[in-house]
């Protein structure tokens, strides 16, 4: 097999973490100081490194060996739980710092803490030990698995110091240049544009070709183009349908892309009644984006209020499956592979840096094979010129050309291979920041500064450099993603999107411990899950929450609604929910109407690192909030009835963000000045009578 470029496996992006934690020095100073056996430091980043010369070998045999897949899995819990393990020491460690700056040490309260401290100290080594013999146990078995070491080092080669500055210049959702559609583009649109109306009201045509064609951006230029402005249609929406096809929520969704606003309707007569109101005698353009609904019925059900339209209104669909094209009678637009010029030149837009660079005759034979692999498909071309952008050397692109990834059996996966090898040939910690985007829906608007901050609750942004704040960190991070074809710029401003083959590729390498509610159709959560993300409105259909309390090793829980409020669904009360996910890092119930009250039990969440209430109706916080020793992220904004913080906020020592716009909050609590890590603060409120 050729050599492998930097990337590194997905499991080393997870032991990075560890070691960046055996790293701190504060952790060596707590096994000293409690006089711990320091070998199972050392022996826990000794078996970590022994495990980590196996990963690159190891994602790659996962495809073709189940032995390995399973062995990859189990190597990943015994590493979540060393992390678990980690994170307790420190907020052990934080916890003692906090309380004794707070208060002065009594008798009694040492011989408290002497007691409790050793009970700690006891756990703590009896669970270092299991996780060392558990590692230990899956090291040995890489004879029998035939998992051969690779070339790795730990140095910050392999943590990503190599990084690309390289930002693309036409990566906007709609990019000002593409390459080859420019007879399809006039065919869609002298369509559109067109006088001739058919029995089949409103007039329906499919752009329908495989994944990664091109399908949503050719439909993007012909939306945008004046021609289309100057057709003068009466309305204009565009409606992402993806893969879940539910007559309500998409008749909803049109509704809300036609008037702009929220509808929180559950009847599905009320919203064809309001639908039919605003399309009744318009003449509209309503694009479907992504559409895998093949049930006519289905269909007639969203198209009946679409019929109220006038004539000359017209849907635009994009579609992989010629059978959704039938159930909808539409006519069909076959999108065709690009021709080999077009295939080298959008390839070159994006592998050369500059675009007055000419490829000498070798490079020229090796791109030309690589191209060819890339199989006329755009988004191949474009994140295989990304991932050649960052590596300059023939070597490279011959490793990548003569990969055994583009010969992976495909029955594994449909996910096209150049955009495994862009996934495969990632810097690890960027490969944890990217499979972590599996939590989120296709076509979701990502907020950089938000997906940053989850990042920095799982500690994907830790660094040894302590001169960098780990928001520098995350905004490389997310900038390099974006250099590499991860992420484009989204038509609203400020947002980014990820092409839905790459959500998927996401999905695909992080499925063992991720569950989206509605992607995932299982009736149950599985035990081993980590992270759980819900939009309130898929809430009610699901049976299976009694089973997020067996998930007790659950990393994140949150909401990632984008459309204002909606009530708790949840068959399980929050208290119930607390009392059983004790490893949470990150906590979301923005927009839950229903939260009135946090229970005191959010106090014994000790790895909590972002909290985001923004947009309940809790009236208070609870005292217990601050006992939240390592929380880095508070999040009120928008919740109307909190008029006070605790009074002892300044004991979340690490808080580096709180948010808290909308507030009925009128002044900043005692001794506030203490929060010395605090980077981001919407709003400050000065109160002359208060100790700041």
């Amino acid at each position: 097999m050729a050599a492998e470029l930097v990337g590194g496996a997905l499991l080393s992006a997870f032991l990075q973490v560890a070691f960046d934690r055996l790293a701190s020095p504060q952790i060596v100073d707590f096994f000293r100081g409690r006089k711990l056996d320091e070998k199972l430091l050392s022996n826990l980043k000794t078996m970590l490194h022994s495990i980590n010369a196996l990963a690159d070998d190891a994602e790659l045999k996962q495809f073709t060996d189940p032995h390995v897949k399973a062995w990859l899995f189990d190597v990943k819990e015994a590493i979540f739980d060393a992390e678990d393990l980690l994170g307790e020491i420190d907020y052990e460690l934080t916890r003692c710092q906090v309380e004794a700056q707070s208060q002065p040490q009594t008798f009694t309260s040492k011989v408290s803490n002497f007691f409790n401290s050793t009970s700690f100290n006891k756990k703590i080594e009896s669970e270092m030990k299991e996780v060392l013999r558990r590692l230990e146990y899956l090291a040995n078995q890489k004879d029998a698995l035939g998992l051969k070491k690779g070339t790795y080092s730990d140095d910050n080669d392999r943590s990503g110091s190599r990084m690309s500055q390289k930002l693309p210049s036409s990566s906007l959702v709609v990019e000002s240049v593409i390459y080859g559609r420019d007879a399809d583009k006039d065919i869609i649109i002298n369509w559109l544009t067109s006088e001739t109306d058919n029995p089949n009201h409103p007039c329906i045509l499919s752009i329908v070709g495989m994944g990664g064609l091109g399908k949503t951006t050719l439909a993007q230029h012909v939306f945008s183009d004046p021609k289309i402005e100057d057709a003068k249609f009466d309305i204009k929406a565009w409606v992402c349908v993806s893969d879940h096809f539910h007559v309500l929520t998409v008749t909803r969704t049109i509704l809300e892309a036609i008037t702009n606003q929220k509808d929180d309707s559950e009847n599905l007569q009320m919203v064809h009644k309001k639908l039919k109101e605003k399309l009744l005698g318009k003449r509209f353009l309503l694009v479907l984006d992504d559409v895998w609904n093949e049930r006519p019925a289905e269909w007639e059900a969203v198209r009946t209020p679409l019929s109220y339209g006038a004539p000359g209104s017209r849907i635009l669909v994009t579609t992989r499956s010629e059978k959704v094209a039938s159930s909808m009678r539409s006519e069909v637009h076959l999108l065709k592979q690009l021709g080999e010029d077009e295939c080298r030149k959008v390839f070159e837009n994006h592998a050369l840096k500059d675009g007055d660079i000419e490829l000498n005759d070798e490079f020229m034979k090796v791109g030309r094979r690589i191209v060819e692999k890339c199989k006329g498909l755009p988004l191949a071309l474009k994140t295989i010129g990304c991932l050649l952008s960052t590596n300059s050397s023939i070597s490279d692109w011959k490793n990548i050309l003569e990969s055994e990834i583009w010969e992976l059996p495909k029955e594994h996966s449909e996910i096209i291979p150049a955009l495994f090898l862009s996934y495969h040939h990632l810097p690890s910690h960027l490969k944890r920041c990217f499979a972590y985007c599996a939590l989120f829906p296709k076509d979701y608007e990502f907020v950089k500064e938000e997906l940053i901050f989850l990042w920095m609750a799982q500690n994907f942004l830790l660094s040894t450099q302590h001169i960098r704040h780990p928001k520098q960190i995350g905004e490389e991070y997310f900038n390099d993603l974006l250099s590499r074809c991860f992420f484009n710029k989204s038509s609203v401003v400020g947002r980014f999107v990820m092409h839905d083959l790459l959500n998927d590729l996401a999905k695909y390498v992080y499925a063992d411990f991720c569950f989206r509610l509605k992607f995932d159709n299982e009736q149950y959560i599985q035990k081993t899950t980590r992270h759980f993300s819900f939009e309130f409105r898929d809430v009610k259909s699901f049976d299976g929450f009694e089973s997020l309390t067996d998930a007790k090793k659950l990393r994140s829980f949150f909401s990632i609604s984008q459309y204002g409020r909606s009530p708790w669904d949840f068959k399980i009360s929050i208290h119930d929910l607390f009392s059983k996910i004790k490893f949470i890092r990150v906590l979301s119930f923005r927009g839950c109407l229903d939260l009135r009250e946090v229970p005191d039990s959010v106090g014994d969440l000790k790895h909590l690192q972002s909290l985001d209430l923004s947009s309940t109706e809790i009236k208070k916080l609870p005292d217990s909030i601050c006992l939240l020793y390592n929380l880095l992220i508070l999040k009120l904004s928008y919740c109307s009835m909190l008029e006070e913080f605790p009074s002892n906020l300044h004991k979340l020592t690490k808080l580096r963000c709180l948010e808290f716009e909308g507030t009925k909050v009128r002044k900043m609590p005692m001794h506030f000045g203490e929060l010395k890590n605090l980077q981001e603060l919407d709003k400050f409120i000065v109160d002359r009578n208060s100790e700041i």
